[in-house]
């Protein structure tokens, strides 16, 4: 086996268990540990893993994008406790629009149930789990439903929300990094990312810390643009200060 064959076998199974690891792809390929590290370091250099100790994990890209059920399964203790963080920054926000992902799912799930809301919407899983709460408004925005997220994308989502003011946007993505700011791998769901921005008041983004130091195809925003980043503790204190000195609250949960 060639080192890109080697390689793209690494890919293809980091993009198929969800992350890979140094002592069994050595075993499995029949090659050297080093040899393994090697090729996670070329990898990581191509923007197609990010190593961790002892292995690595892919990086979500133009090729290759989770679905919302493959989310629901990864760091989810970690997901809620950023949800429930996130909900609470709702304070006296009347609009608010909710973004596709599981991470944003959850802020849905806990967004507070003792006043009306209106909730905007491109996730047709939000959209469901709101319908039925006394004193909501669910907005969904209507488009093609892209099958892996349940989320709605192209023109008419984006005509939509351009004619919208919206107190607070909950903001999913697939990579920030301070260089590169929020990333996505489709250009249309880049775009709609882009229009919920510019109609939002407050900005807050959400997300795990394997989120960090990723950059996707697609920028929609600018760490300047958020007003607010909920992660976990997973992300180092001197990583989120970094951010901090962007412009947003980053709060580590």
């Amino acid at each position: 086996m060639t080192a890109e064959e080697r390689q793209r076998a690494i890919v293809g199974a980091a993009r198929a268990a969800g992350s890979v690891e140094v002592t069994e792809l050595a075993r499995e390929l029949g090659v050297a540990k080093e040899t393994v590290r090697r090729d996670l370091r070329a990898l990581e250099a191509h923007g197609l893993l990010r190593r961790t100790h002892g292995g690595a994990y892919p990086v979500e890209s133009a090729g290759f994008e989770t679905t919302l059920a493959f989310r629901s399964t990864m760091h989810v203790p970690d997901k809620r406790r950023i949800a429930t963080a996130a909900a609470e920054l709702t304070g006296d926000a009347e609009t608010i629009f909710v973004d596709e992902g599981f991470t944003p799912l959850l802020i849905a799930e806990s967004l507070p149930r003792n006043r009306p809301l209106t909730v905007v919407t491109a996730s047709l899983a939000v959209a469901g789990t709101l319908a039925a709460v006394d004193g909501f408004t669910v907005l969904l925005l209507g488009g093609r439903v892209r099958g892996g997220t349940l989320a709605t994308v192209d023109h008419w989502v984006t005509r939509m929300l351009s004619g919208f003011v919206i107190d607070l946007a909950f903001i999913g993505a697939n990579g920030i990094s301070r260089e590169h700011g929020l990333t996505t791998p489709d250009p249309a769901v880049s775009e709609v990312k882009q229009r919920a921005v510019l109609a939002a008041r407050r900005r807050v983004f959400v997300g795990v810390h394997t989120k960090f130091g990723v950059a996707s195809f697609c920028r929609f925003a600018a760490v300047s643009d958020l007003d607010a980043i909920v992660t976990s503790t997973r992300l180092g204190a001197a990583e989120a200060h970094r951010y901090s000195l962007q412009g947003p609250q980053v709060i580590r949960v």
